[in-house]
């Protein structure tokens, strides 16, 4: 099938695109890499009336160090999240993502402000910016504001995004030294998207945890950290600590979605040892 008729507009600015938003509204779609909003236009699944291309505007192309955050733009690819030595060095559990993202082509032309903001709840970015406390930096024609992935993600291809608004930029927080972290999944095929997975961090200083985050996909509508959990963490021993125990207890608030591809208890047991495996991994690092 083919996409319903629409024009195309490809501002070269980001003020053009803001001004292109705000003219059109809900009648719009921008366009980023593509790699989920073409296939749903050719199989006519969504249609609009504008669709408003972001890929020639530099100023959403970046990744810089600033103070205590990486801060990336939103048309920055995934294979360069995957590869870049700044996030790298300083934001991990993103370059440690992005190897699961579908296959080196998807990554090639996929976004990194694309991923978020499409919002599936088994991808690995929004989960990696809920366990990080990302900073999502939107813009518009009446100005910018920041959220947090909380307010971000309402659920399901859901985002807090405004029809007249595009996500600018992330800024992700940088943990430091003695910093561990791990993303771990279980998908039917290399490539698909996951049935369950997690994105965890582990600060330690002197021994005993210092800061936690535990946050799952796949496993609710929207990315969720297992809070409670990171509290009762703070204060352990890190090599004291029971992996499987705390991986147990990591998804016993959870009601995960029944589907075709797993049911609720079986998400809930693959997302117990997925916790388990990653707080290992994640600890080894750290220590």
């Amino acid at each position: 099938m083919k996409p319903a008729p629409f024009d195309y507009l490809a501002p070269t600015s980001l003020a053009d695109a803001v001004e292109a938003l705000g003219s059109y509204g809900a009648d719009a779609k921008v366009l980023a890499g593509g790699q989920s909003l073409v296939p749903v236009m050719a199989m006519r699944m969504s249609r609009f009336d504008h669709l408003i291309d972001l890929n020639r505007i530099p100023e959403l192309d970046f990744v810089r160090h600033e103070a205590a955050d990486v801060v990336i733009g939103a048309m920055t690819r995934e294979s360069r999240v995957g590869s870049d030595p700044t996030i790298a060095e300083n934001v991990p559990l993103l370059t440690d993502a992005t190897q699961y993202i579908g296959h080196f082509q998807i990554r090639n032309r996929g976004t990194l402000g694309g991923s978020l903001a499409h919002a599936d709840p088994a991808a690995e970015y929004p989960a990696v910016a809920m366990a990080l406390d990302a900073t999502m930096h939107l813009v518009g024609p009446d100005g910018s504001r920041s959220v947090s992935p909380e307010e971000f993600f309402l659920g399901p291809m859901t985002c807090c995004a405004e029809d007249e608004e595009l996500l600018h930029s992330v800024s992700f927080p940088v943990w430091g030294p003695g910093s561990g972290f791990s993303v771990q999944e279980f998908a039917r095929r290399a490539g698909d998207f996951a049935t369950a997975g997690v994105a965890v961090g582990i600060r330690v200083a002197d021994g005993v945890v210092d800061k936690a985050a535990i946050a799952f996909f796949g496993m609710a509508s929207a990315p969720v950290r297992a809070r409670e959990l990171e509290i009762e963490l703070v204060g352990q021993k890190a090599m004291d600590l029971d992996f499987q125990e705390v991986g147990n207890q990591a998804v016993a608030h959870l009601q995960p979605p029944d589907d075709i591809h797993a049911s609720s208890s079986l998400r809930r047991q693959i997302g117990a040892q997925l916790a388990s495996r990653a707080l290992s991994t994640a600890v080894k690092e750290a220590t």
